[in-house]
């Protein structure tokens, strides 16, 4: 039986993307070492830097006057790392779901935090549209898609004041306009590599303002100065995102994946609003198109187990399951995932449609 891999993280990546990075495991650039036992400093990783932060630049369009690094730690590590940078008085957050959240929960250890908006009354279903961003704030948080709920910004917000995006599980779905933003960061194990690496992209002007002293470890600085060096990086971690990033140039940039993710939502999301079985969690306006979630109609709740038994035991959708706080399913559908992948999905769902 063939897998389809709807997990929402760590997810997907393109075979081709798995097979070269394991090819370097077993022998880097023919050195006739592992690409897992070779030293950050070797002559031959720097230049895996050097192309990863190329290809970074040149896919998001990323304009001058910004750097690129890479860190360990995931997105929850920024969480903290953010307001220790940026945060001197008061900071604005657009809170969406359970990661917004987090992130707000950190800010707080560091000074004001201003709650702009929140969907927590409708469980996250939407996206928050009229609210007021502090002109007097430091810096206002967003996080761009919500896995657990659905939810997704698809556009380049307007702000008086620099935008800090989470862009973890949405980076490289969609054109970006990077100079809106004073920073954009993620956890990278979804749309640009294995799990063990953190990228961020920061407007290096807005560093170096706040009146505390930093860590050295938790200032962007230091990473910025030694090239992401300067402690031990992530070196498999960055190798894959190496790959991936290659793998999406090939297949026609950041512009050819917006187009497969909106085909992707397009077959799925079809059928969730036609099988009279299931129904959509989130706002049909505000509907991500990385983490499609459904639930059953109230009157088939019974078949939930059911369909869960049938989809990943009978028909190979790996990870279909939704996250405990929605429930029913979830079809994670990130740059790797396929067509193919897709429309065995909604096979799935019309033959258990036609079974009840």
């Amino acid at each position: 039986m063939k897998k389809y891999n709807f997990n929402a993280g760590p997810s997907m990546l393109p075979r081709e993307v798995i097979e070269a990075t394991a090819a370097q495991c077993l022998d880097f650039n023919g050195s006739g070492l592992s690409l897992m036992e070779i030293s950050h400093r070797a002559k031959d990783f720097q230049p895996v830097v050097d192309e990863s932060v190329a290809l970074f630049k040149e896919l998001l369009q990323i304009p001058e006057g910004y750097s690129v690094i890479f860190l360990g730690g995931g997105a929850s590590l920024e969480f903290c790392m953010i307001p220790y940078n940026f945060l001197e008085k008061k900071a604005a957050y657009l809170n969406t779901g359970v990661w917004a959240k987090k992130a707000m929960k950190e800010a707080k250890l560091f000074g004001e935090v201003v709650e702009v908006a929140s969907s927590a009354e409708s469980t996250y279903t939407y996206i928050p549209k009229d609210y007021t961003i502090p002109a007097d704030a430091d810096y206002f948080h967003i996080t761009s898609n919500n896995t657990i709920y659905g939810t997704e910004i698809r556009k380049d917000l307007d702000s008086p004041v620099p935008v800090i995006a989470d862009m973890s599980s949405d980076i490289f779905s969609r054109p970006i306009d990077v100079s809106k933003y004073g920073m954009i960061y993620g956890g990278a194990q979804k749309n640009l590599a294995m799990a063990g690496v953190t990228f961020v992209i920061v407007k290096d002007e807005l560093l170096g303002k706040v009146s505390r002293t930093i860590p050295t470890m938790l200032d962007y600085r230091t990473h910025i100065d030694k090239g992401s060096m300067f402690n031990t990086p992530p070196v498999v971690p960055i190798y894959s995102a190496l790959e991936t990033l290659r793998w999406i140039k090939r297949n026609g940039g950041v512009e050819a994946m917006d187009k497969r993710a909106k085909q992707r939502a397009e077959i799925v999301y079809g059928e969730i609003d036609r099988n009279k079985l299931f129904k959509g969690t989130a706002n049909v306006e505000d509907r991500s198109l990385m983490n499609l979630c459904f639930v059953m109609s109230d009157e088939y709740k019974e078949l939930e187990q059911d369909f869960l038994n049938f989809a990943m035991k009978e028909r190979g959708m790996v990870g279909i399951k939704g996250h405990r706080s929605v429930g029913g399913f979830r079809a994670s559908c990130y740059n790797a995932q396929t067509i193919e992948g897709c429309e065995a999905l909604v096979a799935c769902m019309k033959e258990f449609e036609a079974k009840h």
